[in-house]
């Protein structure tokens, strides 16, 4: 066995003991902290944070560079880690909305056990869900895509040379729009974020377009729904249609679960011989449940014990992320978008519908929606990354939990560090939404949470008849879309000519999309869906030509894998990009105070 050359001889070997620890220490000390800093401020300050993933890669792969391709894992498992401080970090908003409620403090000791319970809950139904999403479903999960392929980029020189002036190029770009966004008021105003339209680049028109079109409907049905008292003049369609969309996405999600599972009872009836999984994919089922159900009962036994919340509407909140950490992570697969807000909405009005009246208990109980919600799908989008990859998921599970563990004490610190940094943090802008300075702090996540918990005294049945109406639509649509595309003519149709291709790609963008497409453009404003819709289908288009062109050329021996576009690149860098300069300010606002 040949000795180590280069900077590699200074590294502890592949997977030794030591080689954890130092990409343990890295994830915790440097990336996950830098993630979580830029995660928080983008919540303090729009209301929504971009998880970090691609960033966190990017940097863990100049550590496992050294290695060759093989360090690609080890990159994996860092920015596992550092994206599961990330996403906690993020949940300070909750200790704001506290303020904002005037609710009594919580002890910190209290508050980190309390969210440390949950962030484990989270991660093990995350984890539970991913043979169906990742390894079922196949979903594109478009920043996990973007990792991995950034992943095998950086820890390869030769894909490296191939790949580093479009990922290059990405990153400066989307950098340079996202600083442009928060410091130039014109560009923030227009709702261009880098970040959406690299993931338009990546996901394509078929995608991006179903989005615009339930925004475009929205838009023209609000005079209808002013009328009919679900919503009121001024507010705009999102208000209700962030409902309507979870339904769809609900109606779909449960067509398809059904359908799994009456394939896997056949199977199970004709002993149908099923491929043992790999080393790298096995998980033992027995023990993650064991975890899901400690963890659990963790959250009921520290909820009610220390936090004095009532045993019922906890053992509620935990039903309800079995149904909504797998409804999101299918948005979540599908558009890269995790409505962890609307999860938390719903929470509170259900549990208003069972008879919730304390906004304390309103805020933390669907606190465990919210959480789970946003790690498993953090944890279905880097088994989507280790699924590319052929990363142990064993060891990613690993990774995350610790990471969890630090992003519990990291959140409750940066929040005391933010709101101590900003006073106006602290003020109720929900009251008094005229404060000044809180336009460059808007708190969007904060406000929508302290409005949904003031709401739980109101009767809002048009809520639920909302929520119904999108599973109506979403399960109708569903059944539609699976009868006419598993019709033998039709597959023939499509095909055979450029008309059947064209029918097939308006039915889906179009006339019967995806609910599990077509639900983002609910769940925000519709100037963010045109960006969105805007990289979907430039990206569309740059691929069409590009494959033209590459039909018409001689085969290239040094072209990249079919797997890596260069719009995947191209949109990876914009995400990356995006949230390094989220990084940037938040870290120097940060410094001006402290200095």
């Amino acid at each position: 066995m040949s000795e180590p050359t280069g900077l590699k001889r200074y590294l502890p070997p592949l997977g030794s003991p030591a080689y954890h620890v130092m990409l343990s220490v890295v994830a915790i000390t440097i990336l996950g902290p830098l993630g979580g800093i830029s995660a928080a401020f983008m919540n303090f300050s729009i209301g929504f944070f971009v998880g970090g993933q691609v960033l966190a890669g990017i940097l863990g792969s100049v550590v496992t560079l050294p290695y060759g391709p093989e360090g690609k894992h080890g990159a994996n498992y860092m920015q596992t880690m550092a994206a599961s401080v990330a996403g906690m970090c993020a949940m300070a908003v909750l200790i704001q909305a506290m303020v904002w409620l005037n609710l009594p403090p919580v002890p910190d000791w209290k508050m980190v056990l309390f969210l440390t319970c949950i962030g484990m809950f989270g991660v093990g139904v995350g984890m539970l869900y991913t043979p169906v999403l990742v390894d079922r479903m196949q979903l594109n999960f478009p920043s996990g895509y973007a990792v991995a392929n950034i992943l095998r980029a950086l820890t390869d020189p030769v894909l490296l040379r191939q790949s580093i002036a479009k990922l290059g190029g990405g990153l400066a770009a989307g950098y340079a729009v996202g600083f442009a966004s928060f410091k130039v008021a014109a560009i923030g105003a227009v709702g261009v974020s880098a970040s959406t339209v690299g993931a338009g680049f990546i996901v394509g028109a078929r995608i991006a377009i179903p989005a615009l079109v339930v925004a475009v409907i929205g838009r023209e049905a609000m005079p209808y729904l002013i009328e009919i008292g679900w919503l009121h003049e001024g507010e705009p369609y999102r208000k209700i249609g962030f409902i309507i969309s979870l339904g769809t996405i609900l109606g779909a999600a449960g067509l398809d679960i059904t359908l799994i599972l009456i394939e896997a009872f056949k199977r199970f009836r004709q002993q149908v011989p099923v491929a043992p999984d790999p080393d790298w994919k096995r998980v033992n089922m027995f023990r993650l449940i064991l975890w899901i159900i400690a963890w659990g009962a963790g959250i009921v036994i520290i909820g009610s014990q220390l936090l004095q919340q009532p045993v019922f509407f906890l053992i509620v909140a935990l039903g309800l992320c079995l149904l909504f950490v797998l409804v999101n992570g299918i948005s979540l697969g599908i558009s890269d978008w995790n409505p962890i807000s609307s999860a938390f909405v719903m929470a509170v009005f259900i549990m208003a519908a069972l008879g919730l009246k304390d906004p304390g208990v309103g805020l933390m109980c669907a606190a465990i929606l919210l959480i789970s919600c946003s790690v498993g799908g953090d944890m279905q989008q880097d088994r989507s990354t280790g699924w590319r990859l052929g990363t142990n998921r064993v060891n990613q599970f690993r990774y995350q939990v610790i990471g969890i563990a630090c992003g519990a004490v990291l959140t409750v610190v940066l929040a005391k560090v933010f709101m101590s940094a900003y006073p106006i943090l602290k003020a109720d802008q929900f009251s008094n939404p005229n404060l000044e300075g809180a336009q460059q702090w808007q708190s969007a996540m904060t406000y929508k949470f302290v409005g949904a918990i003031k709401g739980i005294t109101l009767e809002q049945p048009h809520v639920m008849k909302a929520l119904w109406l999108g599973i109506a639509i979403g399960l109708v649509t569903m059944v539609i879309r699976k009868l006419i595309k598993r019709t033998a003519g039709y597959k023939a149709f499509v095909a055979s000519s450029t008309a059947g291709k064209v029918t097939d790609f308006t039915v889906d963008a179009v006339l019967l999309p995806s609910p599990y497409a077509s639900s983002f453009g609910g769940f925000v404003e519709i100037k963010t869906v045109l960006w969105w819709a805007g990289g979907g289908i430039f990206g569309s288009l740059y691929t069409m030509w590009a494959e033209k062109r590459k039909a018409a050329s001689a085969p290239d021996a040094n072209a990249l894998p079919s797997d890596m576009s260069t719009m995947s690149l191209v949109g990876g860098g914009l995400i990356a990009g995006d949230s390094l300069a989220a990084l940037s300010v938040g870290v120097a606002g940060l410094l001006r105070t402290v200095l």
